[in-house]
């Protein structure tokens, strides 16, 4: 669908406002929303952190009386549905808006359609599902809680120039990247809901698994995929749970005991079906779906990158690549299925790729 150079500037503008709190609004979407009159934007809204108030009420209280016969630039349909707040739709037309440039239809089954339907019905002249892959990407974790009943999955690789993403069994960890893929590590874990790893990940490299960037007060929570509850109590991801939200997955055969001194520490520990022998990457999915996450950063390492991959469950995969080979045998980072996959244009695209300080990296994105 043809856009106007001016409704496509102003609609990409509310996408980057929609971004600001990525990763903080669950269980609702990150939506942009922007109130422009004669050329001139007079409110600007994005969702807030916890999910309200919407992008819509904000961008219209402070656009006040300039938003009669104005045009409303908003990145996802206005809600239709009475929730913990009223309709977004009947805020827009008790505001006098005049047009409104939306994106796209909302899948959830409260509103689809019925936001644009009501503003219609109100006389507003409505463009939908402008600029659909952008949208698409933008909401794709609301999109698939909505469609799927699961987040979205940013899957995060880590590997040497020759394809390692650890040494050998006695080796000390890697540091594989530089500083500023580091930096954007944490930038992505900021922009998700919550971070995922497996047990072979927890037990190597004892990680942290939280957001250290200035000034930015983010915790995610910390989930880990942990069949038999191999979790050490004395590991950092236990020490924290009680300033950090920690959620374990274990099988149902798991260790009671073990279950007990975990949630003696601050884990919250839930049980999830096991498929050939490991955690059901699906249900688990389905899980974190239920309580309202939308977005998932897996640096869960090769196992559980690859089965994610497998399953297409990876719906978005960032591959950094360090100068320096190690020279000897390790772990590899993906299998040579995964790589293959990722190659296969039927299934990924390359959406980006570029140098971060020495480092390289690949954004994909899958089809």
């Amino acid at each position: 669908m043809a856009i106007a150079p001016d409704d496509e500037r102003f609609f990409r503008a509310a996408l980057a406002l929609g971004r600001r709190n990525l990763g903080a609004t669950a269980p609702n979407p990150a939506v942009g929303a922007l109130v422009v009159r004669d050329g001139v934007v007079v409110g600007r809204g994005w969702t807030a952190a916890g999910g309200r108030p919407h992008a819509e009420t904000q961008a219209l209280a402070q656009a006040g009386e300039r938003a009669r016969r104005a045009t409303l630039y908003v990145t996802l349909e206005p809600c239709a549905h009475h929730g913990k707040t009223p309709p977004c739709a009947e805020a827009v037309v008790a505001a006098g808006v005049a047009r409104v440039v939306g994106g796209l239809t909302d899948p959830d089954d409260r509103v689809a359609g019925e936001g644009y339907g009501l503003l219609r019905r109100a006389g507003i002249e409505v463009e939908a599902d402008v600029l659909p892959e952008e949208g698409r990407r933008a909401h794709r974790g609301h999109i698939l809680r909505a469609t799927e009943g699961r987040p979205m999955v940013t899957l995060k690789i880590a590997q040497t120039a020759d394809g390692q993403a650890a040494g050998g069994p006695h080796d000390p960890r890697l540091a594989i990247t530089g500083p500023a893929a580091n930096l954007r590590t944490h930038v992505l874990r900021a922009m998700h809901d919550a971070i995922m790893v497996g047990i072979g990940t927890a037990l190597g490299d004892d990680p942290l698994m939280t957001v250290r960037l200035p000034g930015c007060d983010r915790k995610p929570l910390r989930v880990v995929l942990d069949a038999r509850l191999d979790l050490p109590l004395r590991s950092r991801l236990v020490v924290g749970a009680r300033d950090f939200p920690t959620l374990v997955f274990c099988g149902a055969e798991a260790d009671p005991a073990r279950r007990a001194a975990l949630e003696d520490e601050g884990v919250e520990v839930a049980t999830c079906p096991l498929a050939d022998g490991r955690l059901d990457l699906r249900a688990a999915l389905g899980q974190l779906g239920a309580r309202g996450v939308t977005r998932v950063f897996s640096e869960g390492g090769p196992r559980v990158g690859a089965a994610l991959i497998a399953q297409g469950l990876a719906d978005e995969m960032i591959l950094f690549t360090a100068p320096r080979p190690l020279g000897r045998k390790g772990v590899e980072a993906l299998s040579l299925e995964a790589r293959e996959k990722l190659a296969d244009d039927g299934a990924y695209r390359i959406v980006e790729q570029g140098l971060l300080g020495a480092d390289r990296f690949v954004h994909y994105e899958r089809k």
